[in-house]
């Protein structure tokens, strides 16, 4: 039985010393500039956007809130603010879209969510969730912004 105890204790000090192992390609320099934690993690504000309650006919107005809601994606955008947006499919929550907005405060994200027109007008109505995902997302909006044919 002692040497049943002894080797379960060395195969777990032994598993515990891989999975706390460094990482060979760490970069500190680009962890800290991106606000890393020690996995590589950071907080973020997932936003579900849903159909708000303004079910206005006016295209004109409608038209107008969401050309403002594009210009304000990039604007956020430029800002660093926004990470992630786009469109979910038609489904039966009226769930019409996603931001991951880079801040870890709920307070600023709605804020942020305030200087959307479409938003703003209830048109569009946002849910407010924590998300902790990759610090390294924000990396991706370099490549994004080389992708694009015709400006959405």
């Amino acid at each position: 039985m002692r040497k049943i105890l002894i080797c379960f204790f060395l195969l777990v000090v032994t598993l515990n010393a891989t999975a706390m192992s460094p990482n060979p390609n760490y970069d500190a320099a680009l962890a800290n500039r991106l606000g890393a934690d020690d996995y590589g993690m950071k907080n973020y504000v997932l936003v579900i956007l849903k159909t708000g309650s303004n079910h206005t006919a006016d295209k004109a107005f409608i038209d107008s809130c969401f050309a403002g809601h594009m210009t304000n994606i990039h604007r956020l955008v430029e800002l660093k603010k926004l990470i992630v947006a786009g469109p979910l499919k038609k489904n039966e929550n009226n769930y019409r879209g996603i931001f991951i907005l880079n801040t870890d405060s709920e307070e600023e994200a709605e804020v942020l969510l305030q200087t959307d027109p479409a938003i703003k007008e209830k048109l569009l109505e946002a849910e407010l969730y924590k998300w902790y995902g990759s610090a390294a997302l924000p990396e991706y909006l370099y490549e994004s912004d080389r992708v694009w044919k015709t400006k959405p």
